[in-house]
């Protein structure tokens, strides 16, 4: 008999436990967040918000995103799902219907390389005179810098794959937040598929939407004047 041969049997289904409950415990903290919504947005919110889906490389490695579309849309939110290279032809698009009055929310969710274009998107977009709700980037595969705001930019990504932390450059406005997911068993072709990563990223959406009850301060296009203090400061406040 060998009596030992069953403790480590043992001893390493229990390590395999614990690893499991440790990154179920983790994949739960990203899903539960202090700012998920309690409700989904108004009609009227969700009509005048538009929600860019910015697929990685080949269009075929990014399906999750068609499913958070799909999910968005049932909810009455306007979704445009694209691969990551139209980012400047939907930057366009995105401006243009702001400008005429259709938009006054827009959001951006990029998974591999469409997260690495979405600092580009944002700045384009910031240099048109729009602002950028809130951008949500999925394991951005290379070093990514954020230079111009988006108001909030959270990038949840996998510290030990291929994904990289986003670094804010020098005057960045907005806030950034990056969420290592190491550990969970997350991977990179999965972390768009995975259904808690996915509840966190339409619960930020519903949660910017809710907050958007006026349109964000555009953001003055190269040249223009800065509007005077008096009027900035009878400005109505903004959540």
């Amino acid at each position: 008999m060998r009596p030992n041969g069953r403790h480590t049997a043992g001893a390493s289904q229990l390590s395999a436990l614990r690893a499991w409950a440790l990154g179920l415990l983790l994949l739960s903290a990203v899903a539960i967040s202090p700012t998920t919504a309690k409700a989904a947005p108004s009609q009227a919110a969700a009509a005048t918000t538009h929600v860019y889906l910015l697929r990685g490389v080949l269009n075929i490695f990014s399906l999750g995103l068609d499913t958070i579309g799909a999910r968005l849309q049932a909810q009455g939110i306007p979704v445009t799902v694209a691969n990551f290279v139209s980012w400047s032809s939907l930057a366009d698009e995105a401006a243009a219907a702001y400008k005429a009055g259709r938009l006054k929310t827009i959001i951006l969710v990029g998974h591999s390389s469409g997260a690495t274009a979405l600092p580009d998107m944002i700045a384009k977009l910031n240099q048109l005179g729009v602002p950028v709700k809130l951008a949500i980037g999925l394991d951005s595969v290379f070093k990514t810098k954020l230079s111009t705001g988006a108001e909030r930019y959270i990038n949840i990504y996998i510290g030990d794959g291929p994904g990289e932390p986003v670094r804010a450059a020098a005057g960045f406005r907005g806030k950034l937040d990056n969420v290592d997911v190491r550990g969970t068993g997350v991977g990179h072709i999965s972390i768009d598929k995975n259904e808690a990563i996915q509840r966190r990223v339409i619960a930020e959406i519903d949660a910017a939407i809710m907050r958007s009850r006026a349109p964000a301060a555009p953001v003055a296009e190269p040249g223009a004047p800065r509007p005077a203090r008096a009027a900035a400061a009878a400005a109505p406040a903004r959540n």
